[in-house]
């Protein structure tokens, strides 16, 4: 089965920097997009950055310039480098990705997943 397996979250001080990776295993034919998205408690999930397969970015406005989002196709992996951060920014941190791939019992297909979520936590 394909999986997202995001790690890298945890606590940091206002200021300081993570790096959040999201690892896709299982029978995987391609990925297209990838992405990170946030919640914090109370709040809607929200979009942080997506990356398409070829590479093209988009970031939302809040943070641009402190945030940057690869990925490493060989690997099947997307990265979240997180600089500067800001109190408010902690939330649990989702992997996201739309991915054509085997699903048992229902063969190849074309879908979107999403990890367990890694808790970051912006505190001094």
């Amino acid at each position: 089965q394909v999986q997202l397996v995001e790690s890298g979250g945890g606590l940091v001080q206002p200021g300081g920097s993570l790096r959040l990776s999201c690892a896709a295993t299982g029978s995987i034919f391609n990925i297209y997009a990838m992405g990170w998205y946030r919640q914090a408690p109370g709040k809607q999930r929200e979009l942080v950055a997506t990356i398409t397969s070829g590479g093209i970015t988009n970031y939302a406005d809040s943070v641009k310039g402190r945030f940057t989002i690869s990925r490493d196709n060989a690997k099947n992996t997307a990265y979240l480098q997180m600089n500067s951060l800001k109190p408010e920014e902690t939330a649990v941190y989702f992997c996201h990705a739309n991915i054509f791939g085997l699903r048992i019992g229902v063969g190849r297909i074309k879908d979107d997943y999403w990890g367990q979520g890694t808790q970051v936590t912006v505190s001094s």
